[in-house]
């Protein structure tokens, strides 16, 4: 019979969560945790479109304490186990399932959670999922975000196509295209329609190409930017910066897009809607203080203000200005929270220290920071 009682409960098995319990099972010895998914480890980047890649790249360089940018887990690359430094969704589930089963995880897919209930009484979470009721002391919130595309934020919104809805960019390509969102996943929507011989308009109220700063949080990466500059010199994508894009109108199969200053655009087929995706940890929304920003309100290790022992790990993690949208930057708070949950299980948490040398521990806030856009 299954154990229904926990010390820790994961909700997510993709890189978040996935990274967290290696951090509680190997590196504090922790055993009564479980951890949960509604589809299977990474099914979220195995619904990627099959020509998205990741734009952080993977290089095999833990032999000389190079860490992959894109690995979860001390002594694991997605480069040397998928031969590829820009791994695509289907490639990094991959990864992440031979991860799962290298640390032999106790892993259940196929498990909804429809809620959790703080206990005040007790000190603990009692979790509504579609296999029956589950209590633990804590929770790591780490469900992610590619299953929740915006695509209500204006009117006639539900009439585009979200990035997160497409399975292939040969699916919907046509000679012409409109895309609204000029981030990074709009950039690559747009260069892939290019490649396939659609001409691209690209709709976004600031454009960052010529930005100083670094952080592909703020600007487009390097990955993305040398494939725009390229589509661009073919005449392939245009730019066009307009305010704020407020409706989207459809009339007998044609749609007219209409900017905040009363800007309008016309095209023949459904916008390509790039504006993001909201954080899991709405579905949980009575539990959490919210930024301005639509983010969680934390504290330092990454717990929600309202309900103790619910933390949220992945790229929502927001503090002050400091993003952590991107793997190499939410993986530096698995060691914050695994420390929280360790202490106050009684667990010696020092073997978390070692950490901090391979770039998996950071909760020293004052040495990064930016507005995140992606």
């Amino acid at each position: 019979m299954r154990k229904r009682r926990f010390d820790v409960l994961v909700v997510g098995a993709g890189p978040a969560g996935r990274g967290v319990s290696i951090l509680l099972q190997q590196y504090l010895g922790i055993r009564n945790f479980s951890v949960v998914d509604r589809y299977g480890v990474g099914a979220s980047f195995a619904r990627w479109p099959k020509e998205m890649r990741l734009i952080t790249p993977s290089f095999p360089g833990n032999g000389f304490g190079a860490f992959d940018l894109n690995s979860i887990a001390v002594g694991t690359s997605p480069a040397h186990s998928l031969q590829c430094e820009h791994p695509s969704g289907v490639e990094y589930a991959a990864y992440l399932r031979a991860v799962a089963e290298h640390f032999e995880l106790p892993v259940e897919t196929g498990v909804e959670v429809f809620g959790v209930e703080p206990d005040a009484g007790d000190s603990l979470l009692h979790i509504h999922t579609s296999l029956g009721p589950r209590t633990t002391r804590f929770v790591v919130w780490a469900a992610g975000e590619f299953q929740s595309p915006r695509t209500s934020s204006f009117p006639g919104a539900e009439s585009c196509t979200h990035v997160g809805q497409v399975g292939s960019w040969k699916d919907v390509a046509k000679d012409q295209a409109l895309v609204i969102g000029g981030a990074e996943s709009g950039i690559d929507a747009a260069v892939n329609l290019a490649r396939l011989g659609a001409s691209v308009r690209v709709l976004d109220p600031h454009f960052t190409l010529e930005d100083e700063a670094s952080d592909p949080s703020v600007v487009l990466s390097p990955y993305t930017r040398r494939r725009l500059v390229a589509a661009q010199r073919r005449g392939s994508i245009e730019l066009i910066e307009t305010p704020q894009v407020v409706e989207v109108r459809t009339s007998h199969e044609r749609y007219e897009i209409l900017g905040a200053d009363g800007s309008r655009f016309r095209t023949g087929t459904p916008p390509i809607l790039a504006n993001g995706f909201e954080t899991s940890a709405r579905l949980l929304q009575p539990h959490f203080a919210w930024r301005d920003d639509g983010c969680p309100v934390l504290s330092a290790d990454d717990e929600s203000t309202v309900v103790p022992g619910l933390f949220l790990a992945g790229p929502g993690v927001r503090h002050d200005h400091h993003v952590f949208c991107f793997i190499y930057k939410f993986r530096q708070r698995f060691a914050v929270v695994a420390r929280a949950i360790g202490s106050r299980l009684g667990i010696d948490v020092e073997p978390l220290e070692a950490l901090r040398a391979e770039g998996m521990f950071l909760d020293d806030l004052s040495c990064c920071g930016s507005e995140c856009v992606c």
